[in-house]
């Protein structure tokens, strides 16, 4: 339906496994409010890429979090750690933040060695009375935040094409043949096609106090990232954070090629404090969270056109085109590489810049494409399981790549030859073919060739 949470206040380092489980850990909660008298102990398993690369990302502190009744937006570093400290060093776990029961981490939080077959990012929730189960629901998180259960999972993946006539009172914008389709129709660009999609569900004021609030936060995790109370990123890595350094240069010297380096600063501080656990916006995931806003602080301080009011259309741009990946092919790393995660930000974020610039629906979405073409088979390989190599470099890799693509297709005059909707197709079917290894499991590619290594 609304688009709005492609944008969701969340926290690091992954929005696939450590919001996902938050969120699914909640909905069990939900579930397991009628059973709470009776309830003496929970069971959790962990599966496919939730379980390879749980640890780094943590899964398994996000599921504690979010079996406490917690939700991403009342978390705070103290909170976690107190959270995390009853847990594993009292056995102690509040369920729903009402009932304290016995909590063994070792015993409780499996980390299953094998996939579900519906999904890379299944869990299992299991509560127990003193005999027997007595509640047992299997989660999915697909990617960006979004969870659902099986049985969602079931009807989403295997539903026919059905439109109720609800649905029929509607604007139906499934993909970019779509949008440039009703744009031209009603003299729109993708920004005014979004606001109206949008006022099918929200208030205007509900829509534009939504993306202020978005841009703020995105602005005050950059804030956060280029002052950090921590030199080092948590993790086996012992990753030393740049972006205070870089920062400290970059305003001491005016360089040739400072724009650059901008760009890379903003993104390169925003993914450290992502890595970090911190509270981020997924953009439209949090391993790709820092592409987005890394382009619109170029534009704020190195432009004459950027305001308030062009930053709520950019999101509202970029959420739209967001909306295609996340109907027709996939926004989780688990899934398809990180040509869903950083590819499909830098897509988002190139068309938002293109309207931003005055391009037309048709325009803003070559854009989009350029910026996706050249993202394709990128693969998922964090080194030691955790979103830092190559995830940071990337996001900045991802923010230069999207404002070229965005000059690209305004400039250009010739027709292209590939169209958005054919390029996100593509981007889904070279997911599906690739290895394993290498969507998010640790199992290849750099995690294993540097991971021996460190």
């Amino acid at each position: 339906m609304s688009n709005l949470e492609i944008f969701k206040i969340g926290i690091g380092p992954s929005s696939s496994h450590t919001l996902g489980p938050l969120v699914a850990a909640n909905k069990f909660c939900e579930n397991l409010d009628p059973y709470l008298d009776k309830l003496s102990h929970i069971k959790v398993q962990l599966f496919g890429s939730l379980s390879l690369t749980g640890r780094g990302h943590l899964s398994d502190k996000a599921v504690i979090w979010g079996l406490c009744g917690l939700s991403a937006s009342e978390l705070n570093a103290n909170l976690q750690e107190e959270i995390i400290s009853l847990a594993l060093k009292q056995n102690i776990i509040k369920i729903c933040g009402k009932k304290q029961i016995s909590f063994n981490y070792d015993n409780d939080i499996i980390f299953e060695d094998k996939f579900l077959k519906l999904h890379e990012n299944g869990l299992v929730f299991s509560a127990f009375d003193n005999q027997s189960e007595i509640l047992k629901q299997t989660f999915y998180s697909v990617g960006g935040g979004f969870v659902m259960s099986e049985v969602e999972l079931k009807s989403y993946l295997f539903r026919k094409e059905e439109v109720t006539k609800n649905d029929l009172a509607l604007m139906q914008v499934n993909n970019a043949a779509d949008a440039v389709k009703i744009c031209e129709q009603n003299g729109w660009d993708l920004a005014e096609l979004s606001l109206n999609y949008e006022l099918q569900f929200h208030s205007l004021d509900t829509i534009k106090s939504y993306c202020s609030k978005i841009w703020e936060t995105m602005q005050g995790v950059y804030a956060s990232g280029i002052n950090p109370k921590d030199p080092n990123l948590p993790g086996v890595l012992n990753l030393h954070r740049r972006a205070k350094g870089l920062y400290a240069r970059l305003y001491a010297n005016d360089e040739p090629m400072a724009i650059i380096d901008y760009i890379s600063l903003y993104a390169i501080a925003i993914a450290e404090e992502n890595a970090s656990g911190a509270k981020v916006v997924t953009a439209p995931t949090n391993g790709a969270c820092a592409v987005i806003p890394a382009v619109m602080l170029y534009l704020k301080n190195h432009t004459q056109i950027f305001s308030e009011e062009k930053a709520v259309k950019f999101l509202l741009t970029a959420m739209m085109i967001g909306s295609f990946y996340k109907k027709n092919a996939s926004i989780s790393g688990a899934e398809a590489g990180c040509q869903a995660e950083v590819g499909s930000a830098s897509s988002m974020a190139a068309g938002a810049m293109a309207t931003i610039y005055g391009a037309n629906a048709s325009v803003a979405c070559g854009a989009a494409e350029i910026a996706m073409e050249h993202h394709l088979g990128l693969t998922c390989d964090p080194v030691g399981g955790l979103v830092q190599i190559p995830c940071i470099e990337r996001n900045a890799f991802g923010a230069i790549k999207a404002i070229a693509a965005a000059r690209m297709a305004i400039i250009r005059k010739s027709t292209p030859r590939v169209g958005l909707d054919e390029v996100i197709k593509t981007m889904y079917e070279t997911g599906k073919d690739m290895n394993s290894k290498y969507k998010e499991t640790a199992l290849g590619g750099l995690a294993i060739n540097v991971g021996s290594v460190c």
